[in-house]
């Protein structure tokens, strides 16, 4: 199985091989005001597993436990595409909707439904978290 994606002006690409690990929905409020919306779909890949092309315009943020979150979007366009730093991360979340096929994205869990806004729909079938996963 091999996934691909990038932003909208193609700038920045990547191949995934092989299944998810996981795939679902966050409502956290960085992730939504990085995306625009009510939620970032994300896939979750190992690292091992992912390869990008392309330069990336990365944004550092204080993440629930302590440590640090890093998104990747393009410098050009400003599409969204990934999180983690290559090259430093054993996994990285890639954001379903750069996908080139968005019918592979199908979310099992849905993570910080705490802060989910009441308008904000859940997909039907998935676990529901109040917070990040252990």
């Amino acid at each position: 199985m091999k996934i691909t994606g990038g932003c909208l002006c193609g700038a920045v690409r990547y191949e995934a091989e092989g299944p998810p690990d996981m795939m679902g929905c966050c409502y956290c409020a960085d992730c939504r005001k990085a995306s625009g919306g009510p939620f970032i779909p994300f896939m979750n890949f190992p690292a091992s597993a992912v390869r990008f092309s392309g330069a990336t315009l990365k944004y550092r943020s204080r993440a629930l436990r302590g440590g640090e979150a890093l998104r990747n979007s393009c410098p050009s366009c400003g599409g969204l595409v990934f999180g983690g730093e290559v090259g430093h991360t054993d996994s990285h979340t890639v954001y379903a909707g750069s996908l080139d096929d968005p019918s592979l994205f199908k979310p099992q869990i849905a993570i910080f439904n705490r802060d989910r806004p009441a308008w904000a729909p859940l997909p039907p079938g998935v676990v529901v978290f109040d917070t990040m996963p252990e």
